[in-house]
């Protein structure tokens, strides 16, 4: 079966592997010269099944008031956004029910966990090398009662396999040394062993060069323009340097998706959450993370890459706008020198921001649409890496109709209506 994927990202080039691996002839289809180079390339470096919560919740409409009315806070947005972000945002409004939450995190974490052990499987199968570590994630509160309220969580998460412990502020600075030089008061922590981190960008590099040996071909620097149909099938891919035929195809194009899917009339409620990054070398070893900090409070993850560190968060509703504030760089700044001052030299940072593809109820939209051929692997908002390996492979089985490991009926397209305008 030839299968041509419609993006290069994480994503993607998970997808193009499985898909080679079960015996298809696969080409990806990616407007950048490389892969990885969009949100993949400078994201917070976690994999993190202990993060997979929608921002839906009913506590969202008053954190999110409080947010946008703070300086610093981790939420903005622009006026500029466009009515279908404002669309979109009604959208989340309407899931923040306690029903929806719990139904959204719980399809959430099983999609994580389960993408978390194929990722172990092929990082013991093949001994690709992205930087990874082991040695969990742990999120910081700055007050007792919130880390009270986070910890009432705790049993709901171990019962869906995320295994946590609370540490008061001796244990974190235990568990992270570097803390000890941290400036302002911190009640303490909850740690989750069982997530990962590592350079998404290495990863998704790696997998390309493995997908490589596995026959896949790479159609660099075309940009696409449109699908082609005929009745309810696509019969190829245009882009701007010819057309890409083949049997089926994966929409694997991030918050770039909901443009080729409007051309067909579908709308894919998908919209872009822009992240921001800064990517230091360490100064001191003593003094920077081992593993990955979430400061709750902020929104922004401090993580250990090898010889450097990545601080990443926030978002905002700006559209496809690509500018790079100062007033971003110095709240990450800011986060990093109060959590880890010395840590980290900033004589030569590297400040990226991403577009992360999110829904309203925070899940990606996997498989099959109103196109017979055509499936999707698209809006997994922050958590692309965590997910990639597992939503691959279950495009990959259903692809070839097979029943996926794992329950999947409520990811699909039709939860959102799923049928063309």
């Amino acid at each position: 079966m030839k299968v041509v994927v419609l993006g290069g990202g994480v994503i993607g080039v998970t997808t193009a592997y499985a898909l080679a691996r079960s015996g298809c002839e696969v080409t990806v289809v990616e407007r950048r010269s490389g892969v990885g180079l969009e949100t993949s390339f400078a994201n917070a470096g976690e994999i993190t099944p202990s993060g997979a919560s929608p921002w839906a919740s009913p506590q969202l409409p008053g954190l999110a008031a409080r947010w946008l009315l703070r300086g610093d806070g981790p939420l903005k947005v622009r006026p500029s956004a466009g009515l279908a972000t404002w669309r979109w945002a009604g959208q989340v409004l309407a899931q923040c029910t306690a029903e929806r939450f719990e139904a959204n995190r719980r399809r959430l974490v099983r999609l994580a966990n389960y993408s978390r052990d194929r990722l172990r499987g092929l990082r013991a199968e093949t001994g690709l090398d992205y930087d990874a570590q082991s040695l969990g994630v742990m999120h910081l509160y700055r007050s007792p009662s919130a880390l009270d309220r986070a910890e009432r969580d705790a049993p709901v998460l171990q019962a869906m396999g995320v295994p946590c412990e609370r540490l008061d502020w001796s244990g974190c600075q235990r568990a992270e040394p570097g803390l000890g030089r941290a400036r302002g008061t911190f009640a303490g922590g909850l740690r989750f062993p069982e997530d990962e981190t590592g350079d998404c960008l290495k990863f998704t590099q790696g997998v390309e060069a493995l997908a490589r040996s596995a026959g896949v071909t790479f159609a660099l620097g075309r940009e696409l323009r449109r699908l082609e149909v005929d009745g309810d099938r696509v019969v190829a891919a245009v882009t701007d340097s010819g057309e890409f035929k083949a049997d089926a195809y994966v929409l694997a194009l991030g918050s770039w998706s909901p443009g080729i899917g409007k051309a067909l009339g579908m709308h894919i409620p998908v919209q872009p959450v822009k992240g921001y990054s800064l990517t230091l070398s360490v100064a001191d070893p003593d003094a920077a993370p081992r593993a990955s900090i979430m400061d709750e409070d902020r929104k922004v993850a401090v993580t250990r890459l090898g010889a450097r560190i990545r601080v990443a968060g926030m978002a905002e509703l700006a559209g496809f706008n690509p500018d790079l504030p100062d007033a971003r760089r110095r709240s990450l700044m800011k986060t990093l020198n109060d959590l880890f001052p010395g840590g980290a030299s900033a004589e030569q940072d590297a400040y990226w921001c991403g577009l992360r593809p999110t829904t309203p109820d925070g899940a990606p939209i996997l498989g099959a649409g109103p196109f017979r051929n055509l499936h999707f692997n698209v809006g997994h908002g922050t958590l692309g890496w965590t997910m990639a390996c597992g939503s691959a492979q279950i495009v990959t089985d259903i692809l070839h109709g097979r029943a996926p490991d794992i329950e999947t009926a409520d990811l699909t397209f039709e939860r959102f209506g799923g049928a063309r305008a």
